[in-house]
């Protein structure tokens, strides 16, 4: 299946009953599947006015406690920003795609990874995270989507799959998720009460500031949480690395080639890729800080992910970027010139 198509089936086979969302390129195939599919399973398809209406629309459906998902492709997330922030204000769970297109502005429609800031330091605005997932396989993407709702339930959190346009176009073979048979029970959602309870209230705005603090210091006692227990990453020929490419997504699938050849020329080059971008994998990375002389950070952007590697570094390791922007993929070759170039730099 097509990576975008996988998205979509994995989510209606984790739950997902409600989709909203925007047509945009190159996340279009997603929503496109969405309207096929949905209404054959008792859901509701959307296609809202805007980006800006399909997320409230999100905020509003989780709310009343359904499994939710919108996507877009990156000035799509832009214009969503601050409705999902008002999803982690009223911790409220879902789902958000983003398959990324080059920027900034309105760019171009090739894929590229430099929405890493924006996914991981500013999807909106206010004290708040999303956990992000990032596959780099079409058989990732249906098991990241699926994860997706079950952390985004789990810690009541809005929770993004940073994809591109790479993946979401790519086709490969997958093996999808059996439906989930049983949701969990959210007893503070708004879905009615009869007189049997109090009511519920979902709201994002607190007006008394000591409120609000302590909402942020319950929220990042959770977030902390997060940072112990969801770390998720590869190793890949790590154990005795000199040269440890750090990359995620498409790129960790260029990486991985040029580790390969690497090898092959008697470097002891290999790969850290992180599966989540937030929490950032600091355990994988401090793994190889004893024996690693220098890492690699492999991007398609102007370099974004390479300033959470060398915040783990401290200085301990030297910390390089190689990437390319503007929707442009790096190759292998050049990956594994910039491997030799360093294995040079460490030799001598």
């Amino acid at each position: 299946m097509k990576g975008n198509e996988v998205l979509a089936e994995a989510a209606l086979r984790a739950g997902c009953r409600f989709f909203f969302g925007y047509p945009i390129t190159p996340q279009t195939e997603l929503a496109a599947y969405m309207s096929k599919r949905m209404p054959k399973v008792g859901g509701t398809y959307l296609q809202a006015e805007s980006e800006i209406a399909a997320i409230n629309m999100v905020y509003g459906a989780s709310a009343a406690g359904a499994r939710v998902m919108t996507s877009s492709s990156s000035p799509g997330i832009s214009l969503k920003g601050e409705g999902i922030s008002y999803m982690a204000g009223a911790d409220l769970p879902g789902v958000i795609v983003n398959v990324q297109r080059g920027g900034p502005g309105l760019g171009g429609i090739q894929p590229s990874q430099s929405d890493y800031w924006q996914a991981t330091r500013a999807t909106g605005h206010g004290d708040f995270q999303l956990m992000v997932f990032a596959p780099s396989t079409v058989q990732e993407m249906a098991d990241c989507a699926f994860l997706a709702f079950e952390k985004a339930d789990e810690y009541r959190m809005p929770v993004m799959i940073l994809a591109d346009g790479m993946l979401g176009q790519m086709m490969e073979p997958v093996v999808l998720p059996e439906p989930k048979a049983d949701l969990p029970d959210k007893p503070w959602a708004t879905t009615g009460h009869q007189g049997k309870r109090e009511h519920n209230i979902v709201n994002s705005l607190y007006l008394q500031a000591a409120d609000l603090e302590r909402l942020n210091n319950e929220r990042f006692e959770r977030y902390e949480k997060i940072k112990q227990t969801e770390q998720r990453a590869e190793l890949f020929m790590t154990d005795d690395a000199d040269i440890v490419i750090v990359a995620f997504g498409a790129s960790a699938r260029i990486a991985r080639s040029a580790v390969v050849s690497a090898r092959e020329n008697g470097i002891k080059a290999g790969l850290i890729r992180p599966i989540t971008l937030w929490p950032f994998p600091t355990d994988a990375i401090e793994g190889v800080i004893p024996h690693a002389k220098a890492l690699l950070s492999v991007e398609m952007n102007m370099g974004q992910m390479v300033d959470d590697v060398r915040l783990v570094s401290a200085g301990r390791v030297p910390v390089e970027f190689f990437g390319h922007a503007g929707g442009i993929i790096p190759t292998p070759a050049e990956v594994l010139a910039q491997i030799e170039k360093l294995n040079g730099k460490a030799g001598a």
